[in-house]
């Protein structure tokens, strides 16, 4: 119980900065309760004054105010109280709905605020994890958090929450009426109270716990669906190109109808509970006109005083149900809320010390000492014992085979990762004392996996440069041989590139990524393939470009095509991990060496 109520707390957290409109939304459920009573309440009444023309009796000791009203009430004629009626009731109604609506509105006022303000914070909290958290992570799990575990959040608060205050309020009241009124009647009938309805919350508490477990089961397999379509979508030619079709259309029935199956056991048992609310609703009924009928037969006792228990007692059918079917949505949102804070409660790996210090320019070197890493302990160390220094202004190529941990070490550079040994050092000063945004701004990167957003060309290009104006991207265009072709598209500059710029062939993509980190012009630049999608003719032209944004750089090239690093200061070997040889591009030809051996094998013909 303890737990349960912790979890639900923090469920309630997401609202608390709408205290104050949870607060008015509850004054506003007050009044319309006390409105509905009223309309509750008045039926014996006007049944006995208007249609029997008897008076109003209302049971036990009433305070001298309201006596004197009652008094009032029974002077007046029947025909005369009716009319009163006519015009009473409407107004009646017509307040208690302006509260409903009121009340209704504010708390979806507070649903639809607490959506925003999750997505804010999950959003927020991904942009601030680490690379390592992405890497243990589902694309389509991370978006089925956002989306579908928030709504369901929302559903708790905007709707559970005020069926809870709203038909709480009712369910007391109601129940205080029934036990006033039923001990003027007779002892017993406020026993069938205690007797028939506790034992309700019985089944509900069990259901609760299945539909929680169903319901984190279904969130899983909404995860599950996102995923598949997300990998299947943008991997569509593969796909195809595989004929593939018929495997992933099973796949994706294998878990669409375990998300179904899930499902429905959920709903069976939330259906579940209106019928089993009702079936107690009526025993007590029941009970009551079994106690009761002896001395409602003899008319010893009013039938409007017994019509008003009546009401009273069957009143509270309602709310039950309502509060049977808000701990259902609670359990639902108690999972989905689970979901939620294991992402707002990740702590990123990587961040700003302490007493970071900023760091606006690169004056000498650039040096990596004993550098090791590993992205787990099962794979072990990627880069091991690592000791290189790279001088202001140097031009550093890169190579190894695939896997030998090039890109990993420029992503050391970048603080994408930290390294369990050794130290990177930026004139003496280690790195991890550098704030992040200072450091990463001192570096542009253009990577072998270009990234484009689904925007314009001139918003990718300009995404290297906050408030960069039109006539900077351009020349940053023409510096990567982008203009001509960007020139040509039917809006240019404003032409929308697509969801991962799908609408630009390979080698356009590359260049826009070049015209970016060429727009940034960081003293530090990295080029991780940035020549690899690229033509031979394109090639050319962007080598020139390269060339000259390189010019004053400190620069870490990659490359698997050898062509493109002979003008490198120097050049470091990577193998296994390890670095194999430095040198110029002459000396290492001239040592027989293993660079030698790859310029060998790519130049043989």
């Amino acid at each position: 119980m303890k737990k349960h109520l912790k979890e639900y707390f923090k469920l309630l957290k997401f609202a608390r900065s709408y205290i104050k409109t949870l607060a008015v939304a509850a004054l506003c459920m007050g009044a319309s309760t006390i409105f509905e009573g009223i309309s509750l309440g008045m039926m014996g009444p006007l049944t006995d004054r208007v249609f029997t023309n008897k008076p109003i009796v209302i049971p036990g000791q009433l305070p001298q105010f309201l006596a004197d009203i009652v008094e009032k009430l029974n002077s007046i004629e029947p025909a005369v109280f009716f009319k009163y009626m006519v015009v009473f009731l409407p107004i009646l109604f017509l307040v208690k709905g302006l509260f409903i609506f009121l009340q209704g509105y504010l708390m979806n006022v507070v649903g639809e605020g607490v959506v925003k303000d999750v997505r804010n914070k999950l959003y927020a909290k991904l942009q601030d994890l680490s690379l390592d958290f992405y890497g243990k992570q589902r694309v389509g799990e991370l978006m089925s958090r956002v989306t579908n575990d928030v709504a369901i959040i929302t559903n708790a608060i905007s709707y559970a929450l005020r069926d809870f205050i709203f038909e709480s309020m009712k369910l007391v009241f109601f129940v205080f009426m029934a036990l006033w009124i039923g001990f003027q009647i007779s002892w017993k009938l406020p026993l069938v109270i205690f007797f028939i309805f506790p034992p309700i919350m019985i089944p509900v508490a069990r259901i609760g716990k299945r539909v929680k477990k169903f319901s984190v089961e279904v969130q899983k397999k909404i995860a599950d669906l996102n995923s598949q379509m997300q990998e299947t979508i943008q991997g569509a030619h593969v796909v195809k190109a595989f004929c593939r079709e018929s495997y992933e259309m099973e796949r994706f029935k294998n878990i669409n109808q375990d998300y179904y199956k899930f499902t429905l056991k959920s709903t069976k048992r939330i259906l579940l509970l209106s019928p089993l609310t009702e079936f107690f609703g009526i025993a007590g009924g029941i009970a009551v006109m079994c106690i009761i009928s002896s001395e409602l037969l003899a008319g010893k006792l009013s039938f409007g005083v017994f019509a008003t228990f009546l009401i009273f007692l069957l009143s509270m059918i309602r709310p039950l149900k309502k509060l049977a079917n808000v701990h259902a949505i609670n359990q639902k949102a108690l999972a989905a809320s689970a979901r939620i804070y294991e992402i707002l409660e990740q702590k990123p790996t990587i961040k700003d010390a302490g007493e970071a210090k900023g760091l606006k320019q690169l004056r000498a070197q650039i040096a990596f000492k004993g550098i090791s890493f590993e992205y787990n302990q099962e794979d072990g160390y990627i880069l091991e014992d690592i000791n290189l220094e790279v001088k202001k202004g140097e031009v550093l190529a890169l190579v190894g085979h695939s896997g030998a941990g090039k890109t990993t070490l420029v992503g050391l550079l970048l603080r994408f990762y930290d390294p369990q040994k050794g130290t990177i050092c930026i004139d003496s000063l280690d790195i991890k004392e550098v704030k992040l945004k200072d450091l990463r701004s001192l570096i542009s990167i253009v990577s072998q996996e270009t990234v484009l957003f689904n925007t314009t060309i001139k918003d990718n290009i300009a995404y290297g440069k906050e408030g960069a104006s039109s006539s900077e991207i351009i020349e940053a265009a023409k510096k990567a041989h982008a203009y001509e072709f960007i020139m040509k598209l039917p809006e240019n500059f404003n032409t929308i590139v697509g969801d991962r710029g799908f609408r630009l062939s390979g080698g356009q993509k590359q260049r826009i990524a070049i015209a970016r980190a060429i727009l940034k012009d960081a003293p530090i630049l990295i080029l991780d393939e940035a020549t690899s999608h690229l033509d031979s003719v394109s090639e050319q032209l962007i080598k020139d470009a390269l060339y000259a944004l390189m010019e004053g750089k400190t620069s870490f090239v990659i490359a698997h095509r050898l062509s493109t690093i002979q003008k490198a200061d120097r050049i470091a070997v990577l193998d296994k991990g390890r670095i194999a040889e430095v040198g110029t591009h002459q000396q290492l030809l001239k040592a027989n060496s293993l660079y030698k051996k790859f310029y060998d094998l790519q130049f043989s013909e």
